[in-house]
């Protein structure tokens, strides 16, 4: 009996409620943005989050929480804060859920993530593309195709019939497009990431049993 020459491969997923439909959230349920382009202006507009946090925990946490008990929140709220602070921290959270997922693969795998290959229409969003690489302190690679689930379809469709011949053949066809490399201070990531955690544990904890 002939062995298959094909080499073993596993995934890892990971998934999380809310990311890139916190913005939907922002548009089409409190009318804070008329449409996702204006949110890159809006984060960029402020030097920073003034260490107001939003957990888009709406049907609680998902990866690596797994709290259904979780509701959203916006914590650290001052008077001095606006629209463009809301703004801003919706666009951080996707990073932060990011690197929490990131951090229990690598626990998992004990395996170090040295680049992040984003795709969809998030991706062009430059700041929230940089601030994923600044909080992972990790390069973001952007691809020239964006739809990479449907590229991902395409290409398993013609590895069947053998339009291609191997994987080998399929990985010289992606093409890098743009490239965030960290531009965050060691000491400024950790004190983003101190004030994650921080807003996560206040997020939990709110639906009870009878409730």
């Amino acid at each position: 009996e002939e062995s298959d020459p094909s080499p073993l491969m596993y995934a890892l997923e990971g998934a999380v409620a809310f990311s890139g439909s916190t913005i939907n959230w922002l548009r089409d349920r409190v009318d804070l943005i008329n449409s996702a382009a204006e949110t890159e202006a809006l984060a960029l507009s402020v030097a920073s989050n003034e260490n107001m946090y939003l957990v888009p925990a709406f049907s609680g946490l998902f990866a690596p929480h797994w709290r259904p008990d979780a509701r959203g929140c916006m914590v650290g709220l001052t008077a001095s804060h606006a629209k463009a602070h809301i703004v801003r921290a919706a666009l951080e959270s996707s990073a932060y859920q990011a690197r929490e997922v990131f951090e229990a693969m690598t626990r998992d795998s004990n395996i170090n993530l040295k680049e992040l290959r984003v795709d969809g229409g998030a991706t062009a969003n430059k700041f929230m593309m940089q601030f994923q690489a600044d909080i992972l302190d990790t390069p973001v690679v952007r691809p020239e195709y964006l739809e990479t689930t449907a590229m991902g379809a395409g290409f398993a469709a013609g590895l069947a019939v053998g339009m291609w011949g191997s994987l080998e053949e399929l990985s010289k066809m992606w093409k890098s497009d743009i490239t965030w490399h960290p531009n965050m201070a060691k000491e400024e990531r950790a004190r983003c990431w101190k004030g994650w955690n921080k807003a996560v544990e206040r997020s939990l904890g709110w639906i009870d049993d009878d409730n």
